[in-house]
Parts: structure tokens; C-alpha cells; sequence
């Protein structure tokens, strides 16, 4: 079995990764690429690894319907799947789309597929799957192993490389206002504050940073406990969560920025405890581009379609 992927926002940052990581392997085939920009010229001008004979097209949402494609990926800016999710479900409702913006993170009839905390069973068969955020992926894997244990708010102190804010220019990806800075921004009601919450089911204070690097993210999560904790059962709730997940590290140490970034998965450290035992510090690391795009992306299509999770990726 080989899935036919249609991939729309082809030249962006998560573009990249995509075709790379498709490319390899042999049961899911990229037969076009959407690129306004790029129209016209080979994909192989920006993955090396892709099909030579792909060409990057202007696709419209009509375009993408009438392919008669098993799966596509919407790679878009947030506020743009709405008119291809259209046209799909209008010409072809069997097809399985993963949109990467949030645009249908918070909508009931989506699956939202993060399969190490919610479970593949969701994910399995579904057609319609929003694919979580990467600041939002790392909290919540920081997270989902107290939500039993903790009390009151998670704060979320994240900061990621400047390849986060996409490829239109702004001064979040201006690297000469990056030069020797760390850059907050959006300090209350940002989008992935309210994903993490609302799939959590725990109340979240988020604090988004970006700095001079390129990729990768640290998520560093606190939360109150309602029963003072140990460091070792904080330590046991992240072992038995994920225990067996192959996408998931766990260390004794403190993640940095390169532990995670260029990892397909995700890795959580840290695990202090605060000396009265009600307080507990995680950190998770990963790849915005990776784990919290690209590499999600294809584990959720691989779970939906009956294909292998992990080929590629471990």
C-alpha cells in the first residue's frame, strides 16, 4: 500500500522537512506540491531527496479536490486551510487531511492527534485530524503526566528559534533584531496558551520567547501540586506516561535547545521538586519543525491510514 499525499505549503520551513521525511519512505508517495513562489520549478531545488521528476504547482483548493488523492497536508498559515478543507469535503470526503496551522485545533469534530497523550485509537481511520502546535506539544507532554497529581495553573515559560514565526518577514524571524537578544511576545491569550488548556483540561499561563537561533524549542512548565511530591514519583508519572513511546526521552538532566532541536522526538527533564514538596519544574526540548510539525505530521497520517508509525522517524 502506498499513500498518495498531496502537500500544500510545500516551500515553507515544515515544507522542507516534510518532503525530506517523506521521501523516505517507500508506503507514502508526494505526487504534487503546492507553491505559489516556486511554481514551475523542480522540488528537488529545495529537498534534494524528493521525487526529480515533482514539480512544485500553484494549487488551488479545486486543483488539490479533484486529484483523487489519498491524504493531504496542509502546511498553510493559520486562517488559510479553510477553502482546500472545503473543496475536499465537497469533492472528496474520503480523503484524509492533517492541517498543521490551528485552525481546527479547538473544533469537536476534528481529531487532535498528539498520539503520545491522547491515544492512537482516535487517531485510527479518522479523516479530518489537527495536527497540535509545537510550543503546545511540548507543554503538554511537560504537563499531561501530573494533571492527576497538580493544583491551579501550568506556567509555561517557552522559547524557540526565530524558524517558528515562518518565512514571512517579521521581526520575530529578523535576525539582526535577534543579534544577542531573547524576544517575548504575545504575553497573555496566545493561541497555543488556550490548545494547551483546553486539551489539557488544566488551566495554563503561557509566556512564547523567540531567540537568535533557527530551530528548536524549550518548554519550561510549572505546576502546584494539591498533595506535597517527591522528585522520584514526579520522575515515575513521566515514566509509566511514556513508557514504550519511541518519539519520547526521558533524562535526568536539564533539556537544552540542542537536545532537541535536529531529534525527531521529544526530550523531558529536569523533574525538580521544590523543597516543601508543592511546586514541581519539568523542561521538554524538541524540534518546532520536527516533532512539533513535520515529524507529527506524518505519525498521525501513518496511525490514520494503517501504515507503520514510526518508519523514518526512529
Amino acid at each position: 500500500m502506498s499513500v498518495r499525499i498531496g502537500l500544500v505549503g510545500a516551500r515553507g520551513h515544515t515544507g522542507r522537512h516534510l518532503l525530506r521525511l517523506l521521501a523516505g519512505r517507500g508506503d507514502m508517495q508526494v505526487v504534487c506540491a503546492g507553491s505559489r513562489e516556486f511554481a514551475g520549478q523542480a522540488v528537488t531545488t529545495l529537498a534534494p531527496e524528493a521525487d526529480p521528476a515533482l514539480v512544485f504547482e500553484a494549487l488551488t483548493p479545486d486543483d488539490i479536490a479533484a486529484r483523487g488523492l489519498d491524504a493531504v497536508i496542509l502546511a498553510l498559515p493559520n486562517g488559510a486551510a479553510a477553502p482546500y478543507v472545503a473543496a475536499i469535503d465537497a469533492g472528496s470526503p474520503e480523503t484524509v487531511i492533517v492541517d498543521l496551522s490551528a485552525d481546527y485545533r479547538f473544533d469537536e469534530h476534528w481529531v487532535y492527534g498528539l498520539p503520545e497523550i491522547y491515544g492512537r485509537d482516535r487517531i485510527r481511520g479518522a479523516t479530518r485530524i489537527a495536527n497540535p502546535g509545537c510550543y503546545a506539544t511540548a507543554g503538554q507532554l511537560a504537563i499531561a503526566p501530573l494533571r492527576d497529581v497538580m493544583a491551579g495553573t501550568a506556567h509555561v515559560f517557552g522559547v524557540s528559534g526565530y524558524s517558528g514565526a515562518g518565512t514571512t518577514p517579521s521581526r520575530k524571524n529578523d535576525t539582526v533584531a535577534l543579534k544577542d537578544n531573547l524576544m517575548p511576545y504575545a504575553l497573555t491569550g496566545h493561541l497555543h496558551e488556550g490548545e494547551m488548556a483546553r486539551h489539557t483540561g488544566r488551566p495554563v499561563a503561557f509566556t512564547p520567547h523567540v531567540a537568535e537561533f533557527f530551530q528548536g524549542l524549550t518548554a519550561t512548565v510549572q505546576v502546584g501540586f494539591a498533595e506535597a511530591q517527591s522528585a522520584e514519583t514526579v520522575r515515575a508519572l513521566y515514566e509509566a506516561a511514556y513508557r514504550g513511546e519511541r518519539l519520547i526521552r526521558l533524562i535526568d538532566a536539564i533539556p537544552e535547545i540542542r537536545d532537541g532541536a535536529h531529534f525527531n522526538g521529544a526530550v523531558l527533564g529536569g523533574f525538580a521538586v521544590s523543597k516543601d514538596g508543592m511546586r514541581g519544574v519539568s523542561v521538554c526540548a524538541l524540534d518546532n519543525l520536527l516533532k512539533g510539525a513535520a515529524v507529527q505530521a506524518i505519525q498521525n497520517l501513518a496511525i490514520a491510514t494503517g501504515l507503520p508509525e514510526f518508519d523514518g522517524l526512529v
